[in-house]
């Protein structure tokens, strides 16, 4: 493979690695394999560290098409606390309020999530790298400030109830959605909808356009990879 060209293929992202990460560990490693100083490596979509699955990565001259890999479908599996909302909205930051559950049934959650399919507003969360006058709104809550997002649009194709414990009140959804769709954000809307709340225990991305998580290759094989390419 000839990586300065350009290559395109995907990581299966650890959890709590963040995407930044994976990209400056898969171009160290590169550029030691091709005997190089320097490589333009990035990244298409990137992940929370909380969440797993497919990064799609470019390198060289097809950096140039990262925007149009973030602008594929993508799918991901999520799984939910209902009954308890986080300020992070998953579990970066501890519990902040609770809320009754015993209304919920599995037929409330498919109905409620169909009323998120189509063209949704979503107000991003807080703890994301949106700006707010050049600031990325993840630092500035962090450091306990107020931060105001506009709502944005977006389109969710699918949502599926993939699993749901009523005695641990969790469930597990499939979302294939558009770029830009925070699932974080999602599970708060979902615990919203459902007349309680709700927050993300686990992310994992499946699917980004064509590429799946078992076309991705996972960090601890990577430098095994590199050596038979």
């Amino acid at each position: 493979m000839d990586f300065k060209e350009g290559v395109i293929f995907a990581i299966d992202k650890p959890l709590t690695w963040t995407s930044f990460a994976i990209v400056n560990k898969v171009r160290y490693h590169i550029c030691k394999h091709i005997g190089e100083k320097k490589l333009k490596v990035g990244h298409a979509g990137t992940l929370d560290p909380l969440a797993t699955g497919v990064l799609v990565i470019c390198t060289g001259k097809k950096t140039k098409f990262i925007e149009e890999l973030q602008a594929h479908t993508k799918e991901y599996i999520a799984e939910l606390q209902l009954g308890s909302t986080t300020p992070s909205f998953d579990l970066e930051t501890p519990i902040d309020a609770t809320f009754p559950t015993e209304h919920i049934t599995r037929t409330l959650i498919e109905t409620t999530l169909q009323r998120f399919i189509g063209r949704i507003e979503q107000i991003p969360p807080s703890y994301s790298a949106c700006k707010i006058d050049g600031k990325r709104a993840y630092d500035l809550a962090r450091a306990g400030k107020a931060v105001e997002l506009k709502p944005k649009i977006l389109v969710i194709d699918e949502i599926q109830l993939l699993n749901f414990n009523p005695d641990e009140m969790k469930a597990q959804i499939r979302v294939i959605c558009s770029k830009g769709t925070y699932i974080r954000a999602l599970a708060r809307d979902i615990g919203h909808a459902l007349g309680s709340g709700a927050h993300l225990t686990s992310l994992r991305r499946t699917r980004v356009g064509d590429i799946t998580q078992a076309q991705s290759i996972k960090m601890e094989d990577f430098e095994n990879w590199l050596s038979q390419v």
